[in-house]
């Protein structure tokens, strides 16, 4: 008789199933249909279909009439109370990523460490026709993005090496960095001017920066992105763009109580 962690009919099951459905829906900024749930996931499509509408009377996902895509429903953001409870980060970010895209024109992204992943917590973008493909919830690579590596760059090496034993380094691009021993290197240069650059490390034709914000124990608590393409984000525009991206993490910090310690001036 099979126990019940491998009977496919059983509660622990269709729980697991549902689970994975929400989390490869929330991978697709374009949706996925049933089928290709189905396939993606090797579940039955009737199997499928009975937890997507379920999932989708509950509000947890909602359903393109034209197109059949499920995406993940706005009720799904109740969730994450409760998984950033204590942690006011967003509430004090949001106001100062308003501003800072407003300055910059650029979309502005807030991001914590969750297990080997940078999450994107909150995004705001910019008026224009430029959009960037990022939604609330979207994991990233740490290795290949800023905001991972202005978080990354604060933590202890041995909880980076474990990050990378899990995650490994994807080649996501011809630039993307991919030794450990290289990506030290550039975590040092990130601690040393106070910034991490993606520049088409994640995706060919958009360059990142980002910041560490810290808590009011000194511990980093997240990183503010901004993202443009390489024209946006170019050589000339690059000092004005970090001016404004380190004022508005400093900002952040203070508002979660972080206090930069007072630098000994020479000779005293």
């Amino acid at each position: 008789m099979p126990s019940a962690t491998t009977n496919t009919d059983s509660p622990s099951a269709a729980v697991e199933r549902a689970l994975a459905m929400l989390e490869a829906v929330a991978q697709e900024s374009e949706g996925l249909s049933n089928a290709e749930i189905s396939r993606k996931l090797e579940i039955p499509k009737s199997s499928a279909s009975y937890i997507l509408r379920t999932l989708e009377t509950q509000g947890y996902l909602t359903r393109d009439a034209e197109s059949g895509k499920y995406r993940v429903g706005l009720k799904i953001l109740s969730l994450s109370r409760g998984a950033l409870g204590g942690r006011d980060v967003r509430g004090v970010a949001l106001p100062i990523m308003r501003h800072l895209t407003h300055q910059t024109g650029l979309t502005c992204h807030l991001a914590v460490l969750d297990g080997p992943d940078a999450v994107y917590i909150e995004k705001v973008e910019p008026e224009g026709f430029i959009r960037m493909d990022t939604w609330v919830g979207r994991r990233m690579r740490v290795h290949a993005t800023s905001v991972g590596k202005a978080i990354v760059a604060h933590i202890p090496q041995e909880q980076l090496e474990e990050i990378l034993r899990r995650s490994g380094m994807e080649k996501r691009t011809p630039k993307t960095i991919t030794t450990l021993p290289r990506l030290l290197k550039e975590l040092e240069k990130v601690r040393a001017q106070g910034y991490a650059v993606d520049d088409e490390e994640n995706n060919l034709g958009a360059r990142c920066v980002a910041a560490p914000v810290f808590g009011d124990r000194g511990s980093i608590e997240a990183g503010l992105g901004l993202s443009g393409t390489t024209q946006q984000v170019s050589p000339q525009t690059m000092p004005r763009i970090l001016d404004a991206l380190k004022d508005s993490a400093r900002h952040i910090s203070m508002g979660m109580g972080f206090r930069a310690p007072h630098r000994r001036a020479s000779g005293t």
